[in-house]
This record gives structure tokens, C-alpha cells and sequence, in this order.
């Protein structure tokens, strides 16, 4: 795996690697490729470092021993974040560090798969950061983002699309979805709109009203 930094601009999003599931490495080469800033959670880094990738930001509360310094001599220039709150997650953490450095977008990687519980709170997070970061969480399989009130986006037929209320979302209303929404409510637990998708190539259309709504683009 080739090192990163052909784009050196915060214009474009930075990278966030996580402890999950493993993505292939043609999607991380790609994202790599235009990350002008790449993060390594310390509970990854080994598995990172494996693959041969250099990286910019080493953060996490390094408990059970962890010693950061141990990769200063491989990984320089790397600048090591200790965060050692214990509230919140090493993926928030990481969260934070980007909007204090005023870094308005965020791809993340390896952050769904293993333990459900941590795929869950990841996912959900994207709500919590809504106003200060933009973040798109990716695997082989799905890429998530939280939607505006108005989205619209060219997809070629039959592409899945789920829908995913965080907590309930009402006045939802969409164009060129094979199950159409028209002024429907859709509520985590009781209703989502999963396993939705394009009827014709062209523009889709999504609105909602009300609540929190994140659109899950997938690929088998």
C-alpha cells in the first residue's frame, strides 16, 4: 500500500481509520489518494502500519501500556494526540481534534463491522457532529451520510438506497424511489425505509421535514 499525500489541501476531507471491520485496499487506496490528513485510532495502528500506509495523527487515551513514542521514528513527522477522557469514544475524540483544527469534512474507515455495539454508535454519531463536520462513514459494502433537508443526486437504476431515521423523521417525500415517500414519518424501530432503490437512471430526489435522516448508498 503506497503512502498518501498527492492532495495537501484541507479543502478536501481527511481520513479517519478505526478499529472495525478491515475494508479492501482498493477503497482505502483510493481514499488515501486524496486525504490531505490521515488519522490512526491507537487501537488500529498496528494493523495500519502493516499495510504500509503512512500516516499524519496518532490519537486515542493509549491505556494498557500503549506507548505512542514507539512510532515516532517510523511514522515522522507524526503528530501524537493523547486524549484520555474517558466519556467519549476515540472516534469522537477524533471528531473533536478535526473540528478544533477547523477541518470541515471527514471520511472514516473502518468503523462498522466487529462488535455491533461499536457500529451503532458510530453511525449514529454522524447526527451529534451535524452542525460542526461533515462525516461519511465507508466499507466495501455501503457508504452513510446525514442528509439535508433537501438532497438530490444522480443514481443509475436499481441502485440500493436505505433510508435510516435516527430517532423519527417526518415529512419525507422522494422522486424516482421504487417505494415512493410522500409525506411519510419514518421512526428507528418501528419503520425505516431500508432496502429502497432507484427506479430509473437520473436525478433522486429526497426531502424531509423534520428529524434526522441518513441515506445508506449500498452495493453488493
Amino acid at each position: 500500500m503506497s503512502s498518501h499525500h498527492i492532495v495537501r489541501d484541507d479543502q478536501e476531507p481527511a481520513l479517519i481509520i478505526a478499529n472495525g471491520a478491515s475494508c479492501s485496499e482498493e477503497l482505502l487506496g483510493q481514499l488515501l489518494e486524496w486525504s490531505p490528513l490521515v488519522i490512526v485510532l491507537d487501537s488500529a495502528i498496528d494493523r495500519v502500519l502493516e499495510l504500509g500506509i503512512k500516516i499524519d495523527v496518532l490519537l486515542g487515551d493509549f491505556d494498557r501500556g500503549f506507548n505512542p513514542e514507539h512510532y515516532k521514528e517510523s511514522q515522522y513527522p507524526i503528530e501524537i494526540v493523547h486524549t484520555p477522557n474517558q466519556d467519549k469514544t476515540d472516534l469522537e475524540k477524533a471528531f473533536d481534534y478535526l473540528i478544533e483544527r477547523g477541518i470541515p469534512a471527514v471520511n472514516v474507515i473502518w468503523a462498522t463491522g466487529k462488535r455491533a455495539d461499536h457500529t451503532i454508535t458510530n453511525v449514529t454519531n454522524i447526527v451529534r457532529f451535524r452542525n460542526a463536520l461533515k462525516i461519511v462513514i465507508l466499507d466495501d459494502h455501503s457508504k452513510i451520510f446525514l442528509l439535508p433537508n433537501k438532497f438530490e443526486k444522480w443514481y443509475p437504476k436499481n441502485t440500493p438506497l436505505s433510508l435510516i431515521p435516527i430517532g423519527e423523521v417526518s415529512g419525507i417525500s422522494s422522486k424516482n424511489l421504487f417505494y415512493p415517500l410522500q409525506n411519510d414519518t419514518l421512526k428507528i424501530g418501528y419503520r425505516t425505509g431500508s432496502s429502497n432503490h432507484a427506479t430509473e437512471d437520473g436525478i433522486v430526489v429526497i426531502e424531509h421535514q423534520k428529524g434526522d435522516l441518513l441515506l445508506m448508498e449500498c452495493w453488493d
